[in-house]
Order: C-alpha cells, then sequence, then structure tokens
C-alpha cells in the first residue's frame, strides 16, 4: 500500500516544494482516559506539521508500548491497533526530518534504556551541536545504544541515549542534565512507564503548551491541538523549562536561563490559523499582515483573490484595507495532498491545474491581486500567474504575506538551499519580471513584527535577515549522522529492530516494546 511521503501536502505546484513544516509532537497523562484515543485525535490536529510518519508510544506503570510507521497519522493508525495502546501516560509524534532521512528507522517516538525502565521520546526542531552530542555519547556509552544501533539516525535518538547514561540518576535528573547540553531548537514530550515530561529549548524556537483534561493534562506543539481534545489552555511552556507530570501532580524545573526568540514564521505558515501563538490568534496576526501589505503596495484593482489556503487570511485582510472586493478567484481540489502516481508529460505540462483550477467567469477581464504566504523558488508563482492569465485575467499583481525568504534554516523548518532561493539572487523587480506579474509586494519585516505583537527581539527571524539567534552548526542536512560510523551499530532494518523487541533486550532499552497485536505488528509490518 502506497503511504505518504510528505513532500506534496502544501505544495501547489508538483515540481517545487516548498517550506517543509517541523514536526508536531502531543502528550497526555490521564489515568482512567483512553491515552492513545487522545493523543491520535491530537496528532490529527497536528498533521500540517508532519507527514512523513506518525508514532504513539504509550506507558502503563510497567512497560511502554509503541507503534509507528511511514504515512499519515489516518494511514499508520485503525482503532483495533490503538485498543491495544492501554495505558495512562502517552506520547505521539508526526515527523518531517530535518535531522536524519525519511525512513523508517527514524520514526518517532524514539526508545532508549534508563537505569529505571525506558523513556519514549518525541521531538520537534533542530539541533546544532548534533556532532558534539555523538561524540558525549561515544564517550559515555560507549558503543550504540537503543534505536542508534539499529540505525536510527536524528538527533533526537541521541538525546534519548544520553538521558540513559546517568547509572545513578532518575530520568527527571538526566533530563535536567541533557537539556543544558543540547544547543539548537528543541521542543520535547517525552515519558517513562509512568510519568510525562515536557521540556523546550532556552530560546523557545519552536512552540509548546501546556493544557488540562477533567482528569489529567496534555502537552502539544499548538492550541489548536488542546481544542481537538477538550483540554483548556493553561500556559505555554517556558524557554528553558522542564515540565513534569504524575501522580504528585505538575512540578517544574529551570535548565537555562530564558531567551526568548520564538520562530516568525509560524505566524506566517507553519501554524495553523485556529492557534494562539503568545496570546494572540494566528488568523488575526495574519488578516492584520494583509492590512498592512495593502498600506505598503497599494494597486488599483477589481478583485483581491487568495492562493488557497495558505493566503487566505491576509487576503481578507488586504482587501478590507484597501476596500477592493474580496473573492474566489481559485478552485483548491481539497483531496489531493500527495500523488502517488508519476504523470506522464502531457499531464505534467498541466503544471498546477492538479491542485488549483481559476474560476473563468469570476477572472475573466479583471484586475486581481493574488495574495500568497510566501514565493521560494518563484515557480508556483510564475505558473499561477500563467494561469490566470490564460483564464481572462487583465492585470495579475502579486503580494506576499512575508518577506523575501534569503537565509536557510536550521532550526527545524526545510527551506530551499540558499542557491535555490529565488531572493537570495535577484531584487523584487527582477522577480516581478521573472514570475510574469504585473507587480509585485512584499510586506516589510517591520510590519510582519508588529503584526505578531511580539517584541522584535523576541523572535528569530533569521529566514528573512539571516540574523541567527543560535550559533548554526559547522556541517548542517539531514544526513549529518548518517555520514558518521557509530561503534556497534548494526545494518539498520525493520528486522533487526524487531527481533531485539521480541527478545526483550535491556540494553537496547526496546524490551518495554513488547504488546499484543497492534505494537508488536508496528515492527514487522512492511
Amino acid at each position: 500500500m502506497a503511504r505518504g511521503d510528505g513532500r506534496l501536502t502544501h505544495d501547489i505546484n508538483p515540481q517545487e516544494k516548498g517550506p517543509q513544516d517541523a514536526c508536531g509532537i502531543f502528550g497526555v497523562w490521564a489515568p482512567d482516559e483512553e491515552v492513545a484515543k487522545l493523543t491520535y485525535f491530537g496528532l490529527y490536529a497536528l498533521q500540517h506539521r508532519g507527514q512523513e510518519s506518525a508514532g504513539i508510544a504509550v506507558g502503563n506503570g510497567e512497560q511502554i508500548l509503541v507503534y509507528k510507521d511511514m504515512g499519515l497519522v489516518s494511514q499508520v493508525f485503525d482503532e483495533s491497533t490503538l485498543n491495544t495502546l492501554v495505558g495512562h501516560v502517552a506520547v505521539g509524534h508526526t515527523r518531517y526530518s530535518t535531522t536524519g532521512g525519511s525512513h523508517w528507522q527514524n520514526a518517532q517516538p524514539t526508545l532508549g534504556a534508563t537505569p529505571a525502565g525506558t523513556v519514549a521520546l518525541a521531538h520537534n526542531g533542530n539541533l546544532t551541536n548534533t556532532a558534539e552530542l555523538l561524540d558525549i555519547v561515544r564517550e559515555r556509552v560507549g558503543s550504540a545504544s537503543g534505536e542508534l544501533r539499529y540505525g536510527n539516525t536524528t538527533d533526537t535518538a541521541l538525546m534519548t541515549a544520553l538521558m540513559g547514561s546517568y547509572a545513578d540518576r532518575t530520568l527527571e535528573e538526566s533530563a535536567i542534565e541533557v537539556l543544558a547540553l543540547a544547543r539548537g531548537a528543541f521542543s520535547l514530550v517525552f515519558s517513562d512507564e509512568n510519568t510525562l515530561y515536557a521540556a523546550r529549548d532556552p530560546q523557545g524556537v519552536r512552540p509548546l503548551v501546556l493544557g488540562r483534561l477533567e482528569r489529567g493534562w496534555v502537552v502539544a506543539s499548538e492550541t489548536a491541538a488542546l481544542d481537538i481534545v477538550g483540554a483548556s489552555f493553561i500556559r505555554e511552556v517556558e524557554p528553558g523549562e522542564l515540565v513534569v507530570i504524575d501522580a504528585d501532580g505538575l512540578r517544574s524545573h529551570r535548565f537555562a536561563p530564558a531567551a526568548p526568540k520564538g520562530c516568525l514564521f509560524e505566524f506566517v505558515y507553519l501554524a495553523r490559523p485556529d492557534t494562539h501563538i503568545s496570546g494572540r490568534s494566528v488568523h488575526q496576526t495574519r488578516v492584520e499582515v494583509g492590512r498592512r501589505l495593502a498600506r505598503e503596495h497599494p494597486v488599483e484593482a477589481d478583485l483581491v483573490i487568495p492562493v488557497p489556503e495558505s493566503g487566505t487570511p491576509a487576503a481578507v485582510g488586504y482587501a478590507e484595507e484597501s476596500g477592493i472586493p474580496y473573492g474566489m478567484g481559485l478552485v483548491k481540489n481539497a483531496y489531493v495532498g500527495r500523488t502517488f502516481i508519476q504523470p506522464s508529460q502531457t499531464l505534467r505540462q498541466l503544471g498546477i491545474r492538479l491542485k488549483l483550477n481559476p474560476l473563468r467567469e469570476i477572472v475573466a477581464g479583471k484586475r486581481l491581486v493574488v495574495v500568497d504566504d510566501s514565493i521560494v523558488r518563484g515557480n508556483t508563482q510564475r505558473a499561477l500567474v500563467r494561469m490566470l492569465r490564460e483564464a481572462g485575467a487583465a492585470e495579475v499583481h502579486v503580494r506576499i504575506s512575508s518577506p523575501p525568504v534569503t537565509w536557510p534554516c536550521f532550526y527545524g523548518i526545510d527551506f530551499a538551499s540558499r542557491a535555490e532561493l529565488i531572493a537570495t539572487g535577484l531584487s523584487t523587480d527582477e522577480i516581478c519580471r521573472s514570475i510574469g506579474a504585473d507587480s509585485l509586494g512584499y510586506v516589510s519585516l517591520d510590519a510582519l513584527v508588529e503584526a505578531s505583537t511580539v517584541p522584535k527581539n523576541d523572535l528569530c527571524r533569521a529566514c528573512f535577515d539571516g540574523v541567527y539567534p543560535i550559533e548554526p552548526p559547522a556541517r548542517a542536512g539531514k544526513d549529518v549522522l548518517e555520514q558518521e560510523t557509530i561503534p556497534g551499530c548494526e545494518t539498520p532494518d525493520r528486522d533487526g529492530l524487531a527481533r531485539a523487541a521480541s527478545l526483550g533486550d535491556p540494553a537496547d532499552g526496546l524490551n518495554s516494546l513488547l504488546s499484543a497485536g497492534g505494537a508488536a505488528d508496528a515492527l514487522r509490518r512492511p
């Protein structure tokens, strides 16, 4: 059965990869609740943050049961599988890969042995000192441990291995030590057999929020996931904070001073519009960006249309501010998220029509303002402009609700390389000519920051201005660990990991994988 590859979900043009999302993480501590199902629905709400693989680990006080596989949340799990994952604490993950390739061994949550049992860890973000942490793992463990041994090449697996490397400490104490060693962007949810943990890097680059159930607690990447499971929002997990939740309640540790640098691109594209960040609705922010875009780049036109759905809120704001009517000039096929059938050359030439089609009776003869969230290579906008002109548009004015993206991200978003970013080598006028528009305008960085209502110094703006709040890695890319030789590492395959689980090898921290039905099957299914 074909499974999701995570590459086409948001791409309107199949030939152009847009900015790929960070991962989605979810954790719940709730005795007497069906925590696996709560986690499933939480991950469903976070599917936009990663579409390559999904997994859930459940602790029942004695062991951790895990089920993970490649594909979307709805492809990986069904009701019978979730019914085998019984316990009171759960950790879930939906992945887009930034360190470690997109293959089964790298699906999360990642498991590792601890002196008292097992840790299951899910990570949103990207570390910048991965090579340094690998050296520490080599020194402390002496050989590959846990999932590293079976071909896991993620920075998450390094943190999991380190958390089990303190023989005389509890997981809570070990986590504080490991979190202080890590650099870069990391929002984490993890658990042992009894307790739920959540942590956020000192800069708080990636989001993480805390919610309350009637009989438990929830941690998630976005407030929208709290809404889905009926949890009330309590607060954000603070930068540099470790939260611990067990039968004794909730307690907090500070492992580093807070130096907030939240990701500005969350407001532009990554987060769901019904999510709240820093107390403000993302939808409200995007509408306000549209208003500011209209003030900065006015134009005489007949109709404002969005590129659905990412450009919709800003298009609403642009229309409100400019007084130009808002309309739907493009129809999106809601069921084309990814395709496993390679199109013929004839079909390939149709390009973005697989996903978008103009409403000819709406756009014909009109001067259009087309609002989108960003331009990466420019191929999508070039095809859109051509399509609208073929449908009879008199003029096409493109407006972008973010500044030009000119720098790569090292903190969990996968942009094109800097050489591929169209704004790196061309001016706005040159980009306008390249995509064939009558005019082109980007919102300014200051206007975007002001619309977010977050102080500029508390935001990471590196993809727009090249100012990195955390030192970038000396060597970046998904294959950082795949190019390393890890002592004791076996040939990465599913069967090896399945054998370790079946044998219950405590040295690997995989003995807790054993369960009836679903979880064992997850280790063997193709």
